[in-house]
Formats: structure tokens, C-alpha cells, sequence
């Protein structure tokens, strides 16, 4: 049986998902989590609850010699921690935006300004500025095989998106030509459908859709995800 609990940890200011072994005290706990909501150690106060929107407390983890486990922690339960004296901390300031001074600027006055980027699009006729054009813009010719094995550009360092092309062309909608992708793990969106159109077929959620500029087609074998790898 494993020894690490995957909990949600929750703030005035924090939320995020963390693992924790079971054999922590409750002072190792607390450290680790001073570093993740920037309450100090001595002001925390952890509540259990069994998800985010339950008000009942299951448990208080009050005692600094018990270990983790001790309290019945569960995967996927909520621990709250409560910063006892605010006064001596950030705590709910860096999400408080009433105290901050606001710069405003009427619509007439900032039309006048001759340095603002609507004084730059009238000069060089950008956007609603421009002209318009009479002639169609053409579409780039982009060669995605049907059947071909693809990598789809993430935005997460060191994932790879991996999968096979299972569409290619234009849709119902949006405008302009689109990739549909079969991917390898369920990180995908759908099933091959959207807006009630069925464009190829996959299961739910391993199916996606992204602009041609996001799609590599390669030799890209299926990699398997290691989920535990992530930082205790």
C-alpha cells in the first residue's frame, strides 16, 4: 500500500493539488506548507474537509507530533489552512485589488494622446484603420497525411502531445483549415465531434482540435507518461 496522499491545498490566497506521505508530522507539514501559502508555521490552522465546497471539518490537525496519517487522510480530500493572525503576514492582501490605486482615463482624453496605440494604428492604417481588402486570403498549403503520426504543440515544458491525425481540412465551427488529432493519452477535449458534427471518431476525450502550425507530423512513437514523477 502506497504511502503518499494526493490532497487539494487551499488558501485565502493558494489552491493547488499536492502529494504528501502519510509519515510527516504535522510540524514537517506545516513547513511544507508555509512555502506553498506563505503562512508562517506558527500561524497555521489545518482543517480536513472531505472536498472544497464542504463546510464540515472532518478533522483538525492540531497535534505537531502525529504524523499524517494519523488523522485518516483520504486522496483527493481538502485541507484548509486558516492564517490565525493575518496582521503578521500577506496573507489576502495580494488578492485584495480594492487598495490599489486605480488610473483612469476618459474616452475623449485618451483619444487625444498622440502616444497611445490608438494614435499608432490611425498612422500606419492597422486594424480598423486599415483598408479594406478586396481579394481573399489565400490558404497556406500545408501537406498533414490522414493516418500520419503527429506531435501537438504544448505549452507545458517536457510533454509531448502525441497522437495520429484523424482529420484535416476546413469545418463547421470556425473558419480557416483545422487538425484533428487522435491523441495517445486522454488529454484531449472530445471524441472526434464538435457542435454536433461528427468529424472522425475516437474516445472521449482523446480527440482534439489545433490550427496546422501546432501539428508535427513525424515518426513519432506512442510515449508513455510517467505520473509519478512529480515533486513530494
Amino acid at each position: 500500500m502506497t504511502s503518499i496522499v494526493k490532497l487539494f491545498v487551499v488558501s485565502l490566497d493558494t489552491r493547488s493539488e499536492r502529494r504528501f506521505d502519510l509519515h510527516v508530522t504535522i510540524q514537517q507539514l506545516k513547513a511544507k506548507l508555509e512555502l506553498i501559502t506563505g503562512i508562517p508555521v506558527q500561524n497555521q490552522k489545518i482543517l480536513l474537509h472531505h472536498g472544497d465546497e464542504d463546510s464540515q471539518v472532518v478533522a483538525q490537525l492540531d497535534d505537531d507530533a502525529k504524523p499524517l496519517g494519523y488523522y485518516g487522510v483520504r486522496d483527493f480530500q481538502t485541507i484548509k489552512i486558516v492564517d490565525t493572525n493575518p496582521s503578521t503576514s500577506f496573507t489576502g492582501q495580494l488578492s485584495d485589488v480594492s487598495q490599489v490605486e486605480k488610473f483612469e482615463l476618459s474616452d475623449d482624453a485618451y483619444a487625444q494622446r498622440t502616444d497611445s496605440v490608438l494614435a499608432y494604428k490611425q498612422r500606419h492604417k492597422v486594424g480598423r484603420f486599415a483598408p479594406p481588402s478586396t481579394e481573399p486570403t489565400p490558404e497556406p498549403t500545408v501537406n498533414i497525411p490522414i493516418g500520419s503520426r503527429c506531435e501537438v504543440e504544448s505549452t507545458e515544458p517536457g510533454l509531448n502531445k502525441r497522437g495520429a491525425v484523424r482529420y484535416f481540412g476546413q469545418t463547421e465551427f470556425a473558419a480557416g483549415l483545422w487538425v484533428g488529432v487522435e491523441y495517445d493519452e486522454p488529454m484531449g477535449k472530445n471524441d472526434g465531434s464538435l457542435k454536433g458534427v461528427q468529424y472522425f471518431t475516437c474516445r472521449p476525450n482523446y480527440g482534439v482540435f489545433v490550427r496546422p502550425a501546432k501539428v508535427t507530423v513525424g515518426d513519432f512513437p506512442v510515449e508513455e507518461i510517467d505520473f509519478d514523477d512529480e515533486e513530494i
